[in-house]
């Protein structure tokens, strides 16, 4: 008698991906096991969307941690707005515009990080503060200013937060588009001298920073790089190429080691 569920030769391969590779079929169809599977990926990428930010656990970790933080929200009134009206996640609000205008820091930052909630709001909830962490060592030359926690934000708000402090570089950590393997990938995008009509091709992207995917030491290892690029070549973007898994000249790896 033959077996119901046909085994896939591919199947050694999984050990080595979350792809949806060698999943068998009964017939002409999936297993149940794997179509089970399959909607509840969907379901938690879905929820990753919708579920609303949770801005005070997210404070909580950085007050823990002694980070300074500042609060600011983007033009969209919530989720629903947010979802529809991408333009509206890329500007500040009137409140967080004049609350940044009329902050007295001492000095300009060299270095700004903006934590967001992006397509993913659990993403930065339980990456960002371990990701800082990693760089904390290494960020002592640095003059780094408040963390800023922005809500319903997308990539580009980080251009005029990064304008209106004054600073030189903005990395910002924000939820990514959820996969149907990743519902809570945090993204990091570096701009080199933000001002509100920055393009994508003005930022550095490192993706996937994730428990299953780009560990916090790596992410650090590669954001470490490009920044001491774009302080040294005076730009961002297109133009700054990540050469960091062959080039260690700009870094320290020792400095990566979690606290």
């Amino acid at each position: 008698m033959s077996k119901i569920i046909e085994a896939n030769p591919w199947q050694q391969l999984r050990q080595f991906t979350q792809a949806r590779i060698a999943l068998g079929r009964t017939g002409a169809s999936l297993p149940t096991q794997a179509l089970l599977e399959f909607g509840m990926a969907h379901a938690q990428a879905r929820d990753a969307v919708h579920t609303e930010f949770n801005r005070d656990a997210l404070l909580e970790q950085l007050h823990a941690a002694d980070w300074p933080t500042l609060d600011v929200h983007s033009a969209a009134t919530d989720r629903y707005h947010y979802l529809r009206r991408p333009d509206l996640g890329r500007s500040l609000n009137a409140d967080s515009r004049t609350q940044l205008q009329t902050l007295a820091l001492a000095e300009n930052p060299e270095l700004i990080f903006i934590i967001a909630d992006g397509l993913s709001s659990v993403a930065p909830l339980r990456h960002a503060a371990p990701l800082l962490q990693a760089l904390r060592p290494s960020l002592k030359d640095w003059r780094v200013g408040p963390v800023v926690v922005a809500e319903q934000a997308r990539v580009a708000l980080g251009d005029e937060v990064g304008e209106l402090l004054g600073a030189q570089l903005v990395v910002m950590l924000i939820g990514e588009r959820p996969g149907l393997s990743s519902p809570d990938s945090l993204g990091i995008y570096l701009t080199y001298a933000p001002r509100v009509g920055r393009t994508d091709a003005d930022r550095n992207c490192i993706s996937n920073v994730r428990l299953e995917g780009l560990s916090y030491a790596a992410a650090a290892h590669k954001l470490l790089y490009l920044m001491h690029g774009a302080t040294r070549m005076q730009l961002s973007g297109v133009a700054l190429k990540d050469d960091s898994d062959s080039d260690m000249a700009l870094l320290q790896p020792t400095t990566l080691t979690l606290e």
